[in-house]
């Protein structure tokens, strides 16, 4: 094995450049990650603008999926409670329901998910997709998480809320952690309730609670 004294210098703006490059893909959102990383870095070595999708030029995914909450409701009864799944078993639920294929390797890009995916997480993307805004994707989950059958308010735990919201914001990547972690500290305080579940309306609403 050939050996160097040669060291690597890696330039200090790096990780800065790494991080810009990762809300640029969660921005776009782009069906072919590889082919559009090699477009943004082209892009920035010649000095032009990066082809990022601004936040109000996005293009939902819904345009090109048949997607609906009913069925994100029946797939999520098939992974019964498992906090994990496998990307195999669940790219073959998938199959089985009828659903685009690109919607589904759309949603693993964005979530940067290998083998095991957490399925909370994946159920918040494919929510995404339906929902313009955070507001109306977390309806969207509290929907499909509900199981509440008696036609109320859809609600979930808060628990589950404070863990959803706080992913989609982080990958929306436009909201900061402190705007986060306020609203989550007035809607625990101020909102929820003694059983400890936080209602569609609670977020819907509450002229108070901007997720936003």
């Amino acid at each position: 094995m050939l050996q160097t004294d040669k060291q690597i210098c890696i330039p200090p703006e790096l990780p800065e450049l790494l991080k810009q490059f990762t809300k640029a893909a969660i921005r776009t959102q782009p069906q072919d990650l590889i082919q559009w990383a090699a477009d943004y870095f082209g892009a920035m070595s010649r000095g032009e603008i990066p082809p990022v999708r601004e936040r109000s030029e996005r293009v939902p995914l819904s345009n090109w999926a048949e997607l609906t909450p009913e069925l994100l409701k029946i797939l999520h009864s098939r992974v019964a409670g498992r906090l994990i799944i496998h990307v195999d078993e669940l790219a073959q639920m998938w199959k089985v329901l009828n659903l685009p294929t690109d919607l589904f390797n759309s949603v693993m890009n964005v979530g940067r998910f290998t083998e095991e995916i957490e399925w909370l997480k994946f159920l918040a993307l494919a929510c995404s997709s339906l929902g313009v805004t955070i507001a109306k994707t977390l309806k969207i989950v509290c929907e499909v998480l509900s199981s509440d059958h008696d036609g109320g308010t859809p609600r979930i735990p808060f628990s589950t809320f404070q863990f959803l919201y706080t992913y989609i914001a982080e990958v929306d990547g436009e909201i900061s952690a402190s705007h986060v972690s306020r609203m989550l500290n007035y809607i625990e305080q101020e909102v929820i309730g003694p059983d400890g579940l936080i209602k569609v309306n609670d977020f819907t609403q509450n002229p108070r609670v901007r997720l936003e």
